[in-house]
């Protein structure tokens, strides 16, 4: 599949922007204070674009490359935008064993995205995750907070139909 690129224009909003300096008073001079201002911006904004990762750096005076690092390491942190529907793949082990690989591929077909992508019209982002902690339900996929366990391939499209 062609990797697509879209891009998101970021928009900033005044009380987000209020909402964020909030909260560098509230760490400022903490050590170790990154992951929880990290952790609240993307609460704030829902993902870490690098808008706001040159906040950070400004605010905690703290490399760019350091908070990039960070974001781009941690599986917590978003780097894009999520869909209105968040699809995610488990690729634990257990889930892989029992066909997860095929879930995905099928997934990507279906909604016409590459794992990491959202849709241009927002509707849907894409993720292949690590170890959700339900391998008993081996092979799983969570739309939001909602749980498939023991998905099969030709369920995938009657799933998704929910969320059109």
């Amino acid at each position: 599949m062609k990797k697509k690129l879209t891009t998101v224009q970021f928009c900033d909003a005044p009380e987000k922007r209020e909402r964020l300096d909030a909260v560098f008073e509230k760490y400022r001079g903490s050590k170790g204070a990154l992951m929880p201002v990290m952790q609240e911006a993307q609460g704030i904004y829902g993902y870490l674009p690098i808008e706001i990762q040159r906040r950070i750096s400004e605010n905690m005076d703290i490399p760019l490359e350091e908070i990039y690092g960070v974001a781009s390491f941690y599986a917590q942190f978003t780097l894009n935008p999520k869909g209105q529907y968040s699809v995610s793949v488990c690729m634990g082990t257990a889930c892989y064993v029992k066909g997860a690989g095929a879930l995905l591929e099928k997934i990507k077909g279906d909604l016409k995205l590459d794992a990491g992508e959202t849709s241009s019209d927002g509707k849907y982002s894409l993720e292949a995750t690590r170890c959700v902690g339900a391998c008993g339900l081996a092979p799983i996929i969570l739309i939001n907070e909602d749980v498939y366990g023991r998905v099969k391939v030709e369920e995938i499209p009657g799933i998704l139909a929910k969320y059109k």
